[in-house]
């Protein structure tokens, strides 16, 4: 089985010191496609160097996270057009907003997070969506650019049925990650799992965040080769099987991450996207 996987920070300070161990693992795993997570210019920057000492496995996102919205400099959507030019950029962000801690303040957010999403319109590239405790303000903007987006991703979908059909209403790819694995807090994304469109499920691991409570014995920190124990708790709530969903997980990220946007419009619900 090959595994896709939808993202990870490869860019974080734990994995400074072993980046080719952490790919050569999960390549043993059978996690053969990468999406590194950008979360400002710095870390976007960062993400491209990766891309160019590892061509075959990675790709990136580049963009500015809420957290960091307040911090972002004036200039920053010229910073991110430049950056785009890269051939390894596969999407905007990760960006959205974030109501829970505020990190940047509401408005911060909602302006760094319009502003990316103009941008994904102008250059035709998918967007990297974050959200948490801002679903009705996130939703009406997506309302507003989404149609004139190629494709959007719901990363770290964390939310039950209600949440997921407001998403899937705007015919968004979901991501789910480790989280499936917390019985403790994780009752209402179980809900939701069995309901996410056959052609629109991702598969990530937000590496080194969210380690899979199953791993046993626990990993000081998670890794790209963990999908696996992911898709099993997911191919488990789905009535899968891992081949199943390793194969309709990997052309899902394929046409997600890989696809000419100049066939965007058409292959929005096509089961043939380009091989990885």
């Amino acid at each position: 089985m090959q595994w896709f996987e939808g993202g990870v920070n490869l860019t974080n300070e734990r994995f400074s010191a072993c980046i080719t161990e952490i790919i050569g693992k999960a390549e043993q795993a059978g996690v053969e496609r990468l999406v590194v997570i950008a979360t400002d210019l710095e870390h976007s920057a960062a993400a491209l160097t990766l891309c160019e000492r590892f061509p075959h496995q990675l790709q990136t996102t580049i963009g500015i996270h809420p957290h960091n919205a307040s911090a972002a400099p004036e200039n920053f959507i010229a910073q991110l057009r430049q950056l785009s030019t890269h051939p390894s950029v596969c999407a905007i962000g990760e960006c959205g907003l974030d109501f829970n801690r505020n990190f940047s303040t509401p408005a911060d957010q909602i302006r760094v997070f319009e502003a990316q999403l103009q941008l994904a319109i102008e250059l035709q590239l998918p967007v990297y969506l974050h959200e948490r405790d801002a679903l009705t303000t996130q939703i009406q903007l997506l309302q507003r650019y989404g149609p004139q987006i190629p494709r959007l991703f719901s990363h770290c979908f964390t939310g039950g049925p209600t949440e997921l059909a407001a998403y899937q209403a705007l015919d968004c790819y979901i991501g789910v990650t480790g989280w499936v694995c917390d019985e403790r807090r994780s009752e209402a994304l179980r809900a939701a799992i069995p309901l996410i469109a056959d052609d629109r499920l991702i598969l990530e691991t937000d590496a080194p965040y969210l380690v899979p409570r199953t791993l046993r014995p626990r990993p000081r920190f998670n890794e790209p080769c963990y999908l696996p124990v992911i898709a099993d708790q997911v191919a488990q709530l789905r009535n899968q099987s891992l081949q199943q969903l390793a194969d309709l997980t990997w052309r899902n990220a394929t046409r997600l991450f890989t696809q000419p946007v100049a066939n965007a419009d058409s292959s929005k619900d096509s089961d043939d996207p380009l091989s990885g």
